[in-house]
């Protein structure tokens, strides 16, 4: 069975997370998908970032909420994780698509609030439908916002973040049309990845980053792999076959 490799917000474990370093990296490698983190700024921009703030991930400070793109796009996203990425910038959503060219599967985490759940997620589904990307684009997110991302588009596919709990995982997801579950590594087993496989819905764990994890995931039956270190879970994939 084949395992898809889910670059976590790029190739986020060696090169600074959700940035074009990232994206790129991740797409050298060649993994079949790239995951990556979109919240809402003041002025309504589509900002590829896994926190509510800048502070961890830049030299800013603020919640993304409460700033314009004026103030975020300048903002240096990559010194923080080595000197080498310095000047690497926050994207846009459109930005990032527009890197993610190709046949990559497109991992969308809408990172929703109860302010601004209902405006972000029909922008990034649209942005998605105007893009024509589909067929290789799903979102991922709350039980909640995803209500809300079917009914801008009905032939969308969605991946329920919702894990807990975990005991009715498959059913719920199911229920509102899920065909991806993307439950954490830990609570990730053979039984739950055959109740998905069994609702025809696909299962890519979050996250593995060592081969210890990786090989246990891999022996649950899972689809896809997440991991911030996309060429160590590759290396494995290629050594597996051999070691039968």
């Amino acid at each position: 069975m084949s395992v898809a490799v889910f670059a976590h917000r790029g190739a986020s474990g060696t090169h600074p997370e959700n940035t074009e370093a990232a994206l790129v990296e991740a797409l050298r490698l060649g993994v079949e998908g790239v995951e990556l983190d979109v919240h809402l700024s003041l002025d309504g921009e589509l900002v590829v970032i896994h926190d509510a703030t800048v502070d961890r991930t830049s030299n800013g400070t603020g919640q993304v909420r409460h700033m314009r793109w004026a103030e975020i796009g300048p903002l240096d996203a990559g010194a923080w994780f080595d000197t080498q990425f310095i000047g690497q910038r926050f994207l846009r959503l459109g930005e990032a698509l527009d890197i993610l060219e190709g046949d990559v599967r497109l991992n969308v985490h809408i990172k929703a609030y109860e302010h601004d759940r209902a405006e972000l997620a029909t922008r990034c589904v649209r942005l998605l439908v105007d893009r024509g990307l589909l067929e290789r684009a799903f979102v991922a997110s709350d039980q909640q916002t995803l209500v809300l991302a079917r009914r801008v588009n009905q032939h969308l596919t969605m991946c329920n973040l919702s894990v807990a709990p975990v005991e009715n995982y498959v059913m719920r997801s199911h229920a509102v049309g899920c065909r991806v579950l993307q439950p954490g590594h830990a609570v990730t087993t053979p039984e739950l990845v055959a109740a998905a496989h069994e609702k025809g819905m696909t299962v890519n764990p979050f996250y593995a980053d060592t081969e210890a994890e990786m090989r246990r995931l891999i022996s649950c039956g899972v689809d896809g792999i997440l991991t911030n270190y996309p060429a160590l879970l590759q290396d494995l994939l290629t050594r597996l076959p051999k070691e039968k």
